[in-house]
């Protein structure tokens, strides 16, 4: 699997240039992406990098290439990065990726890079590893997207290609690097403002759609009965698997939140009673004539303890709903199926 970190590397390589030619075609004070437009041929190109190479949960990335127009970004090419394990020590991903964009600049190719796509296994995809790369993608090339290609919902006859950017809110706290519980709620972070979703077309040239209006019409109706099949697969029972152990990570993470909480509130009762006696004491001393006792630091005394990190639980969070989501669609599909089939039944009847 490509490392991330060399990834973004590459990435920032050739942000300046793509930067410079998306402010050139932008609106003056506005870069955000607003739709995506993705030539069939390379989402055609994302579906066979997994078909070659990825297997079960296996993760397939590449990189996205193209350019910015207005608010749309157009993603015209793409290539992918090849599987290598730990073994091959004198591969280089950064020199790869710089190659692969010379080859394709030579023969007059976008090649400006525009994001990247990675596939999921039933939606697992919402991490941390992603959301690093994510950033520093959208830190170096401010309209790149990252596209999240499902193969599961793919085989099940509906095309499963979604484009997210991270929220502008998601991008400041990631900036100043603090996943503090302060931070996070004073920025307002929570699990359902840190991706966006950005619609996607896909685009073919009227060649392309004349050929794909042509094998519509030669290929066989028999095999679309499949879609209408009322027998329930492995989907909703491994999606449920993976959305209890997302509950069970975030029962645990609020566990050591509670007890970071309860051992802050004991140490401010330290704290107070120390003070309580200290003062107490000073009283007596005075009523002695004897000066007051050295003021000390409470900080050094009294340590407090270090607050967990809450941008994991942020991800669980946003997983989950992700979970939740595909089950919602998996379930009114199927819904959808029974109640047709009733009305038939009751109309044949």
């Amino acid at each position: 699997m490509a490392s991330r970190k060399e990834t973004t590397v590459a990435a920032s390589t050739g942000s300046s240039a793509a930067a410079s030619k998306a402010r050139s075609k932008a609106a003056p004070g506005d870069s955000a992406v607003k739709q995506v437009q993705i030539d069939g041929l390379v989402v055609l190109k994302i579906i066979k990098h997994y078909q070659e190479e990825g297997q079960g949960n296996e993760v397939v990335q590449g990189v996205l290439l193209g350019l910015v127009v207005d608010d749309r970004l157009e993603i015209t090419n793409c290539f992918p990065f090849p599987q290598h394990t730990e073994d091959d020590a004198d591969f280089d991903e950064v020199q790869y990726q710089m190659e692969m964009m010379r080859s394709l600049r030579h023969v007059n190719i976008d090649h400006l890079h525009v994001g990247w796509y990675q596939s999921t296994y039933y939606g697992s995809f919402v991490t941390r590893a992603l959301l690093d790369s994510q950033f520093s993608y959208q830190h170096a090339i401010e309209e790149s997207v990252v596209l999240i290609y499902d193969p599961i919902k793919t085989a099940q006859g509906s095309l499963s290609l979604k484009a997210y950017r991270l929220t502008p809110k998601l991008m400041e706290v990631c900036k100043e690097k603090d996943f503090s519980p302060e931070a996070l709620k004073k920025a307002n972070v929570a699990f359902e403002h840190m991706f966006e979703e950005v619609p996607i077309i896909i685009k073919n040239s009227y060649l392309i759609n004349v050929m794909l209006w042509e094998l519509e019409k030669k290929s066989a109706v028999a095999d679309k009965h499949e879609l209408l099949s009322l027998a329930g697969s492995n989907h909703l029972g491994k999606s449920l698997q993976l959305l209890m152990d997302r509950v069970d990570e975030m029962s645990q993470d609020i566990v050591k939140y509670n007890t970071y909480l309860r051992n802050t509130s004991k140490q401010q009762q330290q704290k107070h009673q120390y003070q309580q006696r200290r003062q107490q004491e000073n009283l007596q001393r005075q009523s002695r004539g004897e000066p007051p006792l050295p003021e000390e630091d409470m900080s050094k005394l009294f340590k407090p303890p270090q607050p967990p990190a809450r941008m994991d639980s942020l991800l669980i969070a946003g997983q989950i709903n992700t979970y939740c989501q595909n089950i919602k669609e998996f379930t009114a599909q199927n819904l959808g199926k029974l109640f047709m089939a009733q009305a038939l039944q009751e109309y044949n009847n």
